[in-house]
């Protein structure tokens, strides 16, 4: 299969590489030359035999609105695009909704793996009509984790429920990050406990909360023992604030998520432990900038988180 992919960074760059893999043309285009395979997005359509089918992996908001806008100008009837960005699944009806009227189709997708998506395969949500998911799935099949695939992939509705699930899958992502960093803190605090390292590394085998964020923050740990290099400070992409935001329009109660959210606020204003255990996870599975002790903002960000 034919694959133009708009945004080669962290996340899109190593789809490229994995897509292009399982055996599938792909045509890359990024502002960055360096890492572009065209020089245009016009040069990107053009080398795509019809129909085309787009995926857009750029900065959720303006960015994928006007890419969206202009691929829709570009592209022909029966072409179809997915936006595979960390998009409001709001925005998600506005884009079919255009690219509909110039008969192009419309896919939704959140991607979840982050630097690691390469090796290990990504957890996608789809949302959009099942002719278009079907079209589309050897690119999913070449992005999904091995194994079954309803272990890593979902067409989880109509236009806007990948985007959807996967705001929520963030939510969670949140409160689970919180919960680990609380605990950090607390080992970090008490005098008897003299290997803190190796008590989460203990929880990683036979115990309930064994989970892939607990591995990263052991190795988080093993790289920097105590976390001073980095500063608490921790960003959020948006989908936390989103997914309380749903849950206070449909009367769900969210009080761990919420309460990550706003820890994560609290990091701006005063340093602490746990605060820079979630920072240091944030980095380790999406690649996400930190912030070094005593340090300015850093630049950069990625798009699972």
């Amino acid at each position: 299969m034919h694959l133009g992919l708009i945004g080669l960074g962290k996340m899109g760059g190593n789809m490229r590489e994995r897509i292009r893999r399982a055996g599938h043309e792909v045509v890359g285009f990024d502002r960055n030359p360096e890492v572009s395979d065209v020089d245009s997005l016009k040069a990107m359509v053009e080398a795509l035999p019809a129909p085309r089918t787009v995926w857009v992996m750029v900065p959720a908001g303006e960015a994928t609105r006007a890419t969206v806008a202009e691929l829709g100008e570009i592209l022909d009837e029966g072409d179809l695009v997915i936006d595979g960005g960390n998009s409001r699944f709001t925005d998600d009806a506005v884009n079919a909704e255009t690219l509909a009227a110039k008969g192009i189709g419309y896919l939704d997708c959140g991607v979840s793996g982050g630097v690691w998506g390469l090796e290990n395969g990504y957890g996608l949500m789809v949302g959009g009509d099942a002719e278009h998911v079907e079209r589309a799935m050897p690119i999913f099949d070449a992005l999904r984790p091995e194994g079954p695939r309803e272990e890593g992939f979902v067409h989880a509705g109509a236009v806007g429920a990948g985007h959807y699930a996967k705001m929520v899958h963030n939510g969670i992502e949140y409160g689970l990050m919180q919960a680990y960093a609380e605990g950090y803190e607390l080992l970090a605090a008490k005098d008897i406990v003299t290997d803190v390292h190796g008590s989460f590394k203990a929880w990683t085998r036979g115990t309930v909360v064994r989970s892939w964020l607990l591995d990263l923050l052991v190795k988080a740990l093993e790289e920097d023992p105590g976390l001073a290099k980095i500063s608490g400070y921790t960003e959020d992409s948006g989908e936390g604030r989103w997914t309380v935001e749903e849950g206070i329009a449909n009367a769900v109660p969210m009080p761990v998520i919420s309460a990550a959210l706003f820890a994560r606020f609290a990091s701006r204003q005063d340093d602490s432990p746990a605060m820079k255990a979630v920072s240091a996870l944030r980095n380790q599975f999406g690649g996400h900038a930190t912030r070094a002790a005593d340090a300015g903002p850093s630049s950069g960000s990625g798009s699972t988180d």
